[in-house]
C-alpha cells in the first residue's frame, strides 16, 4: 500500500494535521465558524470537507481525518478525463450553444458566413458568423434549469472555457473561440489586463487620497473630467466644476497627418486625444479661468490621461482618479455627458466642429436653470463664487 502523503500540495489545500484538528474539534461539538477560526481558514472551506469528505459506512456522516485525506488524494489525481469527452449529450448541448446558427422561425439561417477560422481573433472591422453565443456561464447555470434532476448535466463555466482554449480538453473545437463575444484566441489574465490597462494609476492619485473638501461640494474648484467618444477616433474633453456644475469643453481637432499616414502599430497618436496631445489641450484650458477655481481634478481611468504627472508639473494641478468600474464617483461629470449626447449623438464624427462650435454648447448649458442649484445657472453660481472670493 503506498505511503499516505500528509503534506498538502499547496496552502490553497488542508493538510493532514488541519483535518485531525476538525475532527476534534467536531467530535468536541465545536460549530464549523469556530473551527474555521482557530484554523485561520474561511467558513466555506470547513463546511465543504465535512460535507464532501466524511465517511459514509455504517450509514451515516462520520467525520475521520485518515478518510478525509484518503477521499481528497483520490479526488485530486490527474490527469481527468474531462466531462465533455465522457458525455456526449452534455457536449453537444455546450456546442448548440455556442454555435447553434440564427435563423428565422422557419429554419432560415441568417447573417453572413464569415471567415474561415485562421487562429486568431475575431477579424477586425470585418463580419463574424452569427451563432447564438451563449456565454460559458448562461451554459453552465441553464443546465440546471433544462435538466433539474439529471446531475450528469452540470458543468461549470470554467471547464467550458478550458475545453474551448485548450485543445484536447473535452473535444470542442478550437475555432469555437470565434464564437465567444471577446473573440479572442487566447485567454488574457484579468490581472495582466488590468495592470497593463491602469498603468498610469499609481496609489497617490487614487481618488481616496482627493482632500475632503472635495467632496461635500463646499469649495469651489474641484473639477470632473472624461471624454465624449465619436465616431472615427473623434472625441471632445469635458469638465465640470463640482460645486457649480459650471461645464467647460476642450477642443480635440485631430493632428495633422491623421487619414493620410498609414496607421503602426506603437505609431503617434493622430487621433486628438493622445497624453501629449490631451495634456496640452487641458494645460490650455486651465488658463482661460482664474487660477483660484482650479483646486484639483478627477478622471476617468482612460490612458488619455496617463501624462497626468507632466500636467500636474506644468499647471500645480493634481490630479486624482476614480475607482475602476465606479461612475458614481464622478457624477456630475456623467449627468453632464448625457446632456452633451443632445448635441453631439452617438455615433456621429465629432470633428467636424469647431472650437468655436462646442463653446456655444458649453455656453448653453451654463446659462440652464439647476435645481440642485436653487435653480441659478451654472455660470451665475460660478459668478456668485468670483465676487465672495474678492
Amino acid at each position: 500500500m503506498p505511503p499516505m502523503d500528509l503534506g498538502p500540495q499547496s496552502d490553497r489545500y488542508l493538510s493532514f494535521h488541519e483535518r485531525e484538528e476538525i475532527a476534534i474539534l467536531k467530535a468536541q461539538g465545536i460549530g464549523v465558524r469556530e473551527t474555521a477560526r482557530r484554523l485561520g481558514r474561511d467558513p466555506s472551506t470547513v463546511s465543504r470537507e465535512l460535507r464532501r469528505n466524511a465517511a459514509t459506512r455504517g450509514g451515516r456522516l462520520d467525520y475521520r481525518a485518515s478518510v478525509a485525506q484518503w477521499k481528497a488524494d483520490l479526488v485530486a489525481r490527474r490527469p481527468k478525463t474531462a466531462k465533455l469527452a465522457a458525455n456526449d449529450r452534455l457536449r453537444d448541448y455546450v456546442q448548440k450553444r455556442l454555435s447553434g446558427q440564427v435563423s428565422h422561425p422557419d429554419g432560415t439561417m441568417l447573417g453572413p458566413e464569415g471567415p474561415r477560422w485562421n487562429g486568431r481573433n475575431k477579424p477586425h472591422r470585418g463580419d463574424r458568423r452569427w451563432v447564438m453565443a451563449w456565454s460559458p456561464e448562461q451554459i453552465a447555470n441553464r443546465l440546471k434549469v433544462d435538466f433539474p434532476d439529471d446531475e450528469s448535466m452540470r458543468i461549470s463555466h470554467e471547464a467550458i472555457y478550458q475545453a474551448v482554449f485548450i485543445e484536447g480538453r473535452g473535444t470542442l473545437k478550437r475555432e469555437l473561440v470565434a464564437c465567444l463575444r471577446t473573440g479572442r484566441a487566447l485567454r488574457v489574465p484579468r490581472a495582466r489586463s488590468k495592470r497593463k490597462s491602469w498603468a498610469h494609476v499609481t496609489p497617490e492619485v487614487l481618488i481616496s487620497e482627493r482632500p475632503a473638501e472635495a467632496d461635500d461640494r463646499a469649495v469651489p474648484g474641484h473639477w470632473e473630467g472624461d471624454l465624449l467618444i465619436g465616431l472615427e477616433r473623434s472625441a471632445i474633453g469635458t469638465l465640470v466644476e463640482r460645486t457649480t456644475r459650471f461645464t467647460v469643453l476642450v477642443h480635440l481637432p485631430r493632428e495633422d497627418g491623421y487619414g493620410t499616414v498609414p496607421r503602426t502599430k506603437n505609431g503617434p497618436p493622430l487621433a486628438g486625444y493622445g497624453a501629449v496631445t490631451m495634456k496640452n489641450a487641458l494645460a490650455a484650458t486651465v488658463g482661460t479661468l482664474p487660477e483660484q477655481l482650479w483646486r484639483s481634478l478627477t478622471w476617468d481611468r482612460g490612458k488619455e490621461l496617463s501624462a497626468h504627472a507632466q500636467f500636474t508639473i506644468q499647471t500645480g494641478i493634481p490630479v486624482y482618479f476614480a475607482d475602476p468600474h465606479s461612475p458614481w464617483q464622478r457624477g456630475s461629470n456623467e449627468n453632464t455627458n448625457g446632456l452633451l449626447r443632445q448635441y453631439f449623438p452617438k455615433g456621429t464624427d465629432l470633428s467636424r466642429w469647431a472650437a468655436e462650435d462646442i463653446e456655444a454648447v458649453a455656453a448653453t448649458l451654463n446659462s440652464r436653470p439647476r435645481k440642485s442649484l436653487g435653480w441659478k445657472t451654472p455660470a451665475e453660481a460660478l459668478n456668485d463664487h468670483l465676487l465672495s472670493m474678492k
